[in-house]
C-alpha cells in the first residue's frame, strides 16, 4: 500500500484521479490492522493468485 516514498496511498479514493489520496489506515473501514494493509490490495492479490492458478491449470 505504499509507493516508492513509503506514503500509503488509498486505492479506492485515488482510482481514476490525477492525484493520489493518502490512506487513512486505522480510520478506514477497508484497512486490515493485523496485516497493516488495505483490504482492496488483499482482494486484488487473491484474485491474481486465482487467475494464475487457473491459467496454469489450462496450460497442462
Amino acid at each position: 500500500m505504499a509507493n516508492s516514498s513509503n506514503i500509503p496511498i488509498c486505492p479506492l479514493i485515488s482510482a481514476g484521479k490525477d492525484l493520489n489520496s493518502v490512506c487513512a489506515q486505522e480510520n478506514c473501514a477497508w484497512y486490515i490492522q493485523n496485516l497493516k494493509t488495505c483490504a482492496v490490495y488483499v482482494i486484488a492479490h487473491n484474485a491474481l493468485l486465482d487467475v494464475k492458478a487457473k491459467q496454469s491449470g489450462k496450460a497442462e
